[in-house]
């Protein structure tokens, strides 16, 4: 069993924990709520950057079966969708990554278009460790940016659900990040010094 004490090379990032992602949300995971305790315990470990990504939509955005996207409307900037889940430890994140803020663009990534990369590397950031929603979508094309940026990746796998469109997509998205060079642990290796 691997064992992870986080230090000042280390980065947490949460993907996308948000009320629309969550069961009763308008694009809900199946037991997205689910990751809210393993989530909040790695929020609580000092010492390394946490950092929060966000869907951030305007309310016409190209994601939208209305403009001809897939997903239904979600995720609208300053709506109770858009916000972290109630019970996130969200106070104890210290960099929040609005994505795809503009009607045009469509980000899974927290990297997509955003100043992530130089934000971490600016903090002298080496190794992140990513959870949240979805495996299938944000939270890959999180942790395979992250790989192509340079980091080294560590996928919580008890902190993330997938939304399955079809039914393997969280198996086939986890074999990519692991063909990608991406590691996996449990919260529960993952202690303070």
């Amino acid at each position: 069993m691997a064992e992870y004490s986080p230090g000042a090379q280390d980065g947490l990032i949460v993907v996308d924990l948000q009320v629309d992602f969550c069961p009763g949300g308008a694009l809900a995971v199946s037991e997205g709520d689910k990751i809210v305790s393993p989530v909040n315990r790695l929020l609580e470990i000092s010492g390394w950057t946490k950092v929060a990504t966000r869907d951030w939509h305007p309310a016409d955005h190209t994601s939208f079966q209305a403009q001809g996207g897939i997903w239904p409307v979600h995720c609208v900037a300053d709506t109770r969708g858009a916000a972290f889940h109630p019970q996130m430890k969200s106070g104890n994140v210290e960099m929040v990554v609005s994505k795809a803020t503009t009607r045009d663009a469509e980000a899974y990534s927290g990297f997509d278009g955003t100043a992530l990369a130089d934000d971490l590397r600016a903090s002298g950031i080496e190794r992140l460790f990513v959870c949240g929603l979805a495996t299938d979508y944000c939270v890959k094309a999180t942790a395979l940016d992250a790989r192509r940026e340079g980091f080294e990746v560590v996928v919580v796998e008890d902190a993330i659900r997938a939304v399955n469109v079809e039914p393997k997509d969280g198996e086939t998205a986890i074999e990519e990040m692991r063909a990608a060079g991406c590691a996996f642990a449990l919260s529960s290796e993952i202690r303070s010094n």
